[in-house]
């Protein structure tokens, strides 16, 4: 964890919020932090930033205060390869199993995902705007870094409106108690992915080749999101070009041999990367983009919930009555298993593929439970229940995934593997915290491959395609692949290989127009419930109702 985080928890209060300038009887008091006293100085923008990222972690570490709602429920379940292991009706995140009546404009849910990235809007506006104050002291390479991650973020926050919503109004002022507005009008996305694009040129012109700090982000970041966003914008050859830059640029390489802790210990270079103290370009991590930063039990320190998401609920698998495994440092921590990985997730991997091994899945747990040692038979692991090698501690209980996924309920899926990517355990006797406080990859230069492989793909160079791919397969150990491999669908089945769990599936599934289609095919669940108006999600009806002034159009199938 970087210093960064420490400020956050005091800067963000004002950032998150919509800030009033002096009127003529406002006090100025100097202990508390506001726009007018914070943004005078070069560390007082630095402390603004550290507030702006803390609000981008907040994808994985829950928005006000909660454990869902998040921007990240809305982009990774509910797709070809992942679903809520909650029951209809159960906890937010189900709703992207259920969509139909649950997905409507009054939902607290959607207003939240709403309200938070307008809110990092809000507090990345606050910064550029006040960067123009001519009385700050800096030079003007400081003001453009300043400017170009405050800008980087905006657009980030853009890129989650614009594929959650589409149409979405656009704002790059900051709003105050002066400006408030009750005539908003949604602009068409091309102009948002527009305004999208210059401020990640901005980013790439003004940022150095890898971050300040672990944490922060660098010009790569925004040409990873340029290369993505010129494929949804059909600019292949633009998306090609910026995708290798990344490529390219000699500060990064993929990981292809063993490093860091547990080095010495049965892995593979693939996995290394996800484990605690190896996720930070610091610690040797030359493949990481972009970390987010966390710090166990530190105030300002922030926390995420990757692992409460993905790791089951191992304690719970019972073997004749009897739950052999308890939580450990060894088993990744408590799991609460909100989210699983569909068949379709698991028949992608070929033979060999480390991405789909023991590594990165669990796919069976040690005994560690001196007091509930199974008793009787052996049995093999069947879609009812685990098999196990033995009653003694040590002895294996193994998943089994030849069967259909569990029915969403997240206390009768322990059975069903889990991926092994987002494990992390505080030290004992704090193995039951269901948090996570470790550094996290958020973005990484295998999807950067990935991005430059659809490119060459839609500009005829199938061969390239298959270049690129077999980078990331070679390094895997999977099979290579050929020209007359690479299509649309291999492309997204080697995107879940690589990035399960990682990626924005919804916004890659959306982007090259397969969601419905992939969604219906893989996701038993989610498929038979969706209709085509899922593809956005409605406006807040709570932002419609504020708009009094100029009516605001409700997305195609939710009009009430």
């Amino acid at each position: 964890m970087n210093k960064f985080t420490k400020l956050s928890l005091s800067i963000i209060l004002v950032l998150s919020s919509v800030q009033c300038r002096k009127g003529f009887l406002d006090e100025e008091p100097k202990a508390i932090i506001a726009p007018d006293n914070l943004y005078v100085n070069k560390a007082g923008f630095d402390a603004g930033l550290y507030g702006l990222y803390s609000q981008v972690r907040s994808e994985r570490k829950g928005i006000n205060g909660a454990s869902n709602d998040l921007t990240s429920t809305a982009a990774i379940i509910g797709v070809d390869n992942a679903y809520s292991l909650y029951p209809a009706g159960g906890a937010a995140e189900s709703v992207f199993n259920d969509f139909g009546v649950r997905m409507n404009p009054t939902a607290g849910y959607i207003r939240n995902l709403w309200e938070y990235l307008y809110q990092t809007i809000n507090a990345a506006n606050t910064i550029v705007d006040r960067a123009d104050n001519p009385d700050v002291e800096w030079t003007e390479d400081e003001k453009n870094q300043v400017l170009a991650e405050a800008r980087l973020i905006r657009a980030w926050a853009y890129r989650h409106l614009t594929y959650l919503w589409g149409n979405v109004p656009l704002n790059l002022h900051e709003s105050d108690g002066n400006s408030i507005r009750t005539d908003w009008e949604r602009t068409p996305v091309a102009e948002v992915r527009a305004a999208m694009e210059q401020d990640w040129l901005f980013a790439e012109a003004h940022l150095p080749d890898v971050p300040v700090m672990d944490g922060r982000a660098s010009k790569v970041v925004a040409q990873h999101y340029l290369a993505e966003l010129y494929l949804a914008m059909g600019e292949n050859e633009k998306a090609r070009e910026k995708a290798q830059a990344v490529v390219s640029n000699g500060n990064y390489n993929l990981i292809t041999a063993r490093y860091g802790v547990n080095a010495n210990q049965p892995g593979t270079p693939f996995t290394d990367m996800f484990l605690d103290k190896n996720s930070n370009r610091s610690e040797g991590n030359r493949e990481v983009l972009w970390t987010f930063q966390n710090e166990y039990l530190t105030v300002g320190g922030d926390v995420n919930i990757m692992r409460r998401w993905w790791v089951n609920r191992y304690n719970t698998i019972k073997v004749n009555n009897k739950t052999p495994i308890t939580f450990s440092v060894e088993n990744g921590g408590r799991g609460i298993g909100r989210f699983a990985a569909t068949k379709y997730a698991f028949s992608v991997y070929g033979p060999g593929d480390d991405r789909g091994s023991y590594h990165a899945w669990r796919y069976f747990y040690l005994i560690n439970n001196p007091s509930s040692l199974p008793t009787g038979s052996k049995p093999t692991a069947t879609c009812a229940a685990p098999g196990w090698t033995g009653s003694a501690l040590g002895d294996t209980i193994k998943l089994s995934i030849d069967c259909e996924e569990p029915n969403p309920s997240a206390t009768t899926a322990q059975n069903w593997p889990s991926t092994r990517k987002w494990d992390w355990a505080p030290p004992p006797p704090d193995v039951e915290n269901s948090s996570n406080y470790n550094d996290q990859v958020y973005l990484r230069l295998a999807e950067t491959y990935l991005l430059l492989a659809e490119a060459q793909f839609k500009l005829n160079d199938p061969s390239g395609a298959a270049t690129t791919i077999n980078a990331l397969r070679n390094r895997a150990h999977a099979t290579p692949i050929d020209a007359a491999d690479v299509n649309m669908n291999f492309i997204l089945d080697e995107r879940s290989r690589e990035l399960f769990s990682e990626e924005h599936r919804r916004y890659t599934l959306l982007r090259t127009g397969t969601w419905f289609a992939r969604t219906k095919q893989y996701n038993r669940f989610t498929g038979a419930k969706i209709a085509l108006r899922d593809t956005l999600l409605p406006i807040p009806q709570s932002v419609i109702d504020a708009n009094l002034t100029k009516p605001m159009e409700q997305n195609l199938g939710y009009d009430q």
